[in-house]
């Protein structure tokens, strides 16, 4: 039978030292089998972030929603899954692992398929809220079964597998969401959940064994916990998904729902300190590797998501690039990530983490620096060293930093620490890509001005620039002198506008670049796994 027990008796993750311990225990075919179901399922709920996003125009004009409107077809699906995620791990204790697990995946599988079937804005937007309400179960319910099933020299193959949905799935999303939309329609990128979704309801049917209800953890809840935390972050993800496109505090609806989230929040540290029973262990924060841990996951939760969201916006507005092309050179971004992954767990046993976790920051962090100097040929070819450095940064940070962040964390601990790993990972992408929206706009209009300064009129150089460009437009069927003129003018501003714009986008990846600086000197703030007692503080 599988059960919930705390592995704390192997040598740990990542120490990188010959002393061995007592022999780990050896692990079920169903354990394993309970593990590559959830983290199938993990895998998938990541994908479908993403995989919209791609999509985000065709499904737009097919159900009627403008473009303002339209972008709460992927804030509803956000927001529903930043809320569950820190609510599983209690919800999985009252109703048992695995009928919350098959509950909500088969719910999953029901509401993507009913996504494809939507007739207008209103009805995909609930849709997608309840999918991600189910689907933001799968995320945080693979972590803990990986940290409390698996003992601790395994546990680095099973965050392997789980750095294929939490690095490898935001990567290949945009790829497979836009084969799907050029080649078949927008309604197989909801489609496309069913067949793995299938073999994931399986694979978690035969491995998970039946295990008696605690329904009395119910009456016992922190409900005021809840409430304060579902109110603060709703309101929280939907200022950082709505901020930009309304004027951030220039907006009365901005500004009500960010003090909604101020006094939500803050009512929510206030009780999770206080009360008896808490619905999330924030004293966990305090222990030294997984509060430095937590904050390298959330930076990199700003850089993971946010290069998701700058490449596809650069490459579609400046390049021109359709979703299936964009995705074409995002997929150097996640294919090489299927090659070393897997490898990471021997790099564990042979290297300390912390070192291999510096190592995949840095090569993240350079991956980013290597796009600040864009010109305006700067495309596939130019991107692709970029990518398969990012690629190989990403494989390298995540398990390791899991593994550190999580030694010496108890299993009645586990659920609270997976609800606040996961869900700061997701916050620090809703923070990223507000951030990126936001700067990218602002920069665009400062390196605008300075360009416009600099194409003075004056200049025997722009004077012969518009004079050719007057001369082009007359070659090509325009009659008036003044008109063409006037065109050469507008052309002129295009241009200037056009290369503000790149240079916009190298300060986006820039600021990516700084954070994941940040996350690498957070990271060399922890301590080897072997250094830290079981509910240490140190």
């Amino acid at each position: 039978m599988t059960t919930v027990q705390p592995a704390i008796d192997a040598v740990p993750a990542g120490e990188g030292e010959r002393s061995v311990t007592t022999p780990a225990p050896a692990v079920s075919a169903k354990t394993w089998i309970a593990i590559a179901g959830a983290t199938l399922g993990a895998f998938m709920a990541v994908l479908n972030i993403q995989i919209v996003n791609a999509s985000l125009a065709d499904i737009q004009g097919a159900i009627g929603a403008g473009i303002d409107d339209g972008g709460w077809i992927s804030t509803s699906y956000l927001i529903a899954e930043i809320v569950v995620i820190p609510l599983s791990g209690w919800l999985a204790q009252a109703f048992s692992i695995r009928l919350y697990l098959l509950t909500n995946a088969t719910l999953f599988l029901g509401f993507s398929a009913a996504c494809a079937l939507a007739q207008d804005l209103s009805q995909m937007i609930v849709l997608r809220a309840v999918q991600g309400f189910t689907g933001g179960v799968l995320i945080p319910m693979a972590f803990t079964l990986i940290i409390t099933l698996l003992p601790k020299a395994k546990q680095p193959i099973g965050l392997a597998l789980f750095a294929i949905s939490a690095t490898f799935a935001p990567a290949i999303g945009p790829t497979i969401g836009g084969y799907l939309t050029e080649n078949w329609g927008w309604q197989y990128i909801f489609y496309v959940n069913l067949v793995p979704g299938a073999v994931m309801i399986g694979l978690l049917f035969v491995s998970l064994e039946s295990q008696p209800m605690k329904l009395s953890l119910l009456r016992e809840g922190d409900w005021a916990g809840i409430a304060t935390m579902a109110i603060g972050l709703a309101a929280l993800q939907t200022v950082l998904e709505e901020g930009n496109k309304d004027d951030w505090f220039g907006s009365p609806f901005i500004v009500k729902l960010s003090i909604v989230a101020a006094i939500a929040l803050s009512a929510f540290l206030w009780i999770e300190l206080a009360a008896r029973k808490p619905l999330l262990n924030l004293r966990l924060l305090a222990r030294r590797n997984f509060g430095f841990g937590i904050l390298a996951n959330f930076l990199l939760g700003i850089a993971l998501y946010g290069s998701v969201f700058i490449l596809p916006v650069y490459l579609s507005r400046i390049q021109g690039y359709n979703a299936e092309q964009i995705g074409m050179v995002l997929a150097w971004t996640g294919l090489p990530q299927l090659l070393l992954i897997p490898l990471v767990p021997q790099l564990l046993r042979r290297f300390d983490a912390r070192l291999i976790i510096g190592v995949g920051f840095a090569l993240f962090a350079a991956s980013n620096f290597m796009n600040i100097s864009m010109t305006n040929d700067y495309a596939t070819d130019q991107l692709f060293w970029p990518n398969v450095v990012r690629a190989f940064g990403q494989a390298l940070v995540f398990a390791p930093l899991s593994a550190v962040a999580t030694s010496g964390i108890e299993a009645e601990n586990a659920g609270s620490a997976s609800g606040l790993f996961n869900m700061m990972r997701n916050l620090g992408g809703a923070v990223g890509i507000a951030l990126l929206q936001t700067l990218l706009t602002k920069r665009e209009q400062y390196h605008s001005n300075v360009l416009t300064q600099s194409v003075s009129l004056l200049e025997q150089a722009t004077q012969a620039r518009l004079e050719k460009l007057t001369q082009y437009f007359m070659n090509h069927g325009v009659t008036d002198r003044i008109d063409a003129a006037h065109r050469a003018y507008v052309a002129i501003g295009k241009i200037v506008q056009k290369q503000a714009f790149i240079l916009a986008f190298g300060d986006m990846f820039y600021l990516l670049g700084v954070a994941l600086i940040v996350a690498l000197a957070a990271s060399m703030m922890l301590k080897k796994p072997g250094q830290i007692e079981a509910g240490g503080t140190h």
